[in-house]
Order: structure tokens, then sequence, then C-alpha cells
């Protein structure tokens, strides 16, 4: 069974999504019948999917949106890259400094060892 959307926001977004969907296959001038049988569901499907209705699956939707021309719209769901809010909070997540990692003390006198050469930097200057 699904689960009802009980956020008035949601059933809002989910009306305006089934809308959506209804207009592009108007402008397509794809008939329900038409429609219904290109995505693989029954006609009420189609009907519920253009209402919003929050029971019909998301199998359902992609094949609209494939039948549609307008898959990458699901592929690009929440994309990491545009997702706003998730580049912020791994933009909070970064270290507000970094320290230099220590060189563990050896156990010998670093009297008799040479003169270590610096690891971290070129000839340029540059530590990496």
């Amino acid at each position: 069974m699904a689960a009802k959307a009980s956020s008035l926001n949601a059933r809002r977004a989910l009306q305006s999504m089934g809308a959506n969907v209804k207009t592009a296959r108007l402008k397509r001038r794809i008939s329900v019948k038409d429609f219904a049988e290109r995505i693989g569901v029954s006609e009420s499907t189609v009907i519920r999917l253009e209402k919003g209705d929050n029971g019909v699956s998301i199998g359902a939707l992609a094949m609209a949106c494939l039948v549609l021309g307008e898959l990458e719209r699901i592929s690009d769901f929440l994309d990491a890259g545009s997702d706003d809010t998730g580049l912020l909070l791994d933009r909070e997540a970064l270290p507000k400094r970094i320290d230099r990692k220590r060189k563990p003390k050896s156990s010998t006198s670093s009297k008799s060892q040479a003169p270590a050469s610096s690891d971290t930097d070129d000839e340029e200057g540059v530590g990496f």
C-alpha cells in the first residue's frame, strides 16, 4: 500500500506535477486511451496520475515521461551537482582549518641523521 502524502505541500506538488503531465499530453495531442496503452497502464491510472494521486507508481510516472520525451527530468531529479541544499551541507562540513601532518618522532637521535630534504615542496615551491 502506498503511503498517503499527509503534507499539504506534498499533495500540492503532486497535483501540480499531475497537471503538468496532463498539459504535456494534451499539447502533444495524445488521447488518454493512447497514452495509457503507450505507458502500459489503464486509463484510470492515467487519470489518477494527472490528478496527482500519490498511489500511482513511480514506474508509471517514468513511462509517462518517456512517452512525452522528458525522461531526463526523472534521471536529473535531485542530481548531486544541482542539489543546492546538499551542496550547502557539504560546504558546511568542510574543515575550518587543515593542520600539517606531524612526522612521528624517531627513536634515534636527530643529531646523528643527515638533514632530510623537504618532501613536501618541489623546485617551484608547490606542496603537491
